[in-house]
């Protein structure tokens, strides 16, 4: 499974004795530059390339907290994950459970988004076979850049988004915001630009 990062470019945090709710927003085209064994390698997610997974309901999606599938945060499955997605990015919306507030990898993934510590998101995915998928990615050489290659994935199977530390993709997106809960939580407002 492949895992990439990306980084969002706005955070507002609030909460107030309501329940947490995190929203993110994964644009398309954004660039990704990594190093590998000493090569650039550049790399993007084109349009639709997440419908693979979007067009079948039952493929189950988990947000997780440091791509650790022991520490998830909200599930496709059980419905407190929406993803979306239209011409320009992939969206999410994840809503923690009240049964969870009191976990505590949620607590510290939310104490810790809360703080700006962890800002990025990072999807674990892989890309399917062509024989399945048709065209599923492509190498374009990089514009004026002699040698650099721009890896473009046109199609993928997604399994789980991240929080994370370290992003690869900068043009992002996330929030968390709080809704009505019966627990109470220590309330704390911050609001990062």
């Amino acid at each position: 499974m492949e895992r990439r990062t990306f980084w969002p470019a706005d955070l507002e945090v609030r909460r107030a004795g309501k329940r947490p709710q995190i929203r993110g927003r994964f644009p398309y085209n954004s660039l990704a530059t990594m190093a590998d064994r000493g090569r650039v390698r550049k790399e993007r997610i084109a349009p639709g390339a997440f419908n693979w997974t979007l067009e079948n309901e039952d493929r189950e999606v988990t947000l997780l907290f440091g791509h650790d599938f022991d520490k998830p945060l909200a599930s496709r499955r059980n419905g407190s994950l929406i993803l979306a997605a239209d011409d320009e990015a992939l969206t999410f919306e994840a809503t923690i459970a009240p049964e969870l507030e009191d976990v505590t990898h949620v607590r510290d993934a939310l104490t810790m988004l809360g703080a700006g510590l962890v800002s990025g998101i990072s999807p674990g995915f892989r890309v399917p076979p062509s024989e399945t998928a048709g065209e599923t990615e492509r190498l374009d050489p990089e514009p004026g850049n002699e040698g650099v290659f721009i890896r473009t994935i046109l199609a993928l199977v997604l399994y789980e988004l991240s929080l994370v530390t370290r992003p690869a993709y900068e043009d992002a997106q996330a929030e968390l915001r709080a809704m009505q809960t019966a627990h109470p939580v220590r309330p704390h407002t911050v609001i990062l630009p």
